[in-house]
């Protein structure tokens, strides 16, 4: 037989890679405790379902239908008034049916929401208007659309109430 036994090799690097691997989660902890107390959720987290989330959420459906976010295919913008007209009027209704049970916080929060939004909406209201005056007077034909509501007609091919502008 033979005498070799066999030698354990120890890498010297080995514990200062298992201290750094250690740091760095205990910072990567640290960050998500500090967002976490911020009210923020951690990365690939869904953020609380809270008041202030619903709010934000319907807040957030309004702007993309007065035309805050382009299409992510054409990176044209989309004016849905309808839609827009839709989640501001939810809020209205939320804003309604919660009086005198919320924070002080949370009404100061929703009636200045929803007062942004309408003034947002009148103005996007006056463009599409606009616009769809300046294209019926130049003698574009415009397809006028029944479901488009009070706040204007809207061309056929975008479909009900909505209206793509252009570049």
């Amino acid at each position: 037989m033979s005498d070799e036994t066999p030698r354990l090799h120890i890498d010297s690097d080995w514990k200062a890679q298992a201290q750094a691997e250690k740091d760095r989660l205990a910072e990567k902890e640290a960050a998500r405790e500090a967002q976490a107390a911020a009210g923020q959720p951690a990365e690939g987290e869904l953020p609380p379902a809270d008041f202030r989330t619903l709010v934000a959420s319907l807040a957030s459906q309004a702007m993309m239908g007065l035309g805050a976010y382009g299409d992510p295919q054409t990176g044209r913008v989309v004016i849905d008034v309808v839609g827009a007209q839709f989640a501001i009027d939810l809020l209205g209704v939320l804003e309604e049916k919660t009086k005198g049970n919320l924070t002080e916080d949370e009404a100061a929060e929703l009636r200045d929401v929803l007062a942004k939004l309408r003034a947002r909406f009148v103005q996007i209201a006056r463009l599409v208007a606009a616009q769809m005056q300046r294209e019926m007077g130049a003698g574009g034909e415009v397809g006028l659309d029944p479901g488009a509501g009070a706040t204007g007609a809207a061309p056929a091919k975008s479909g009900p109430g909505k209206l793509i502008m252009p570049d």
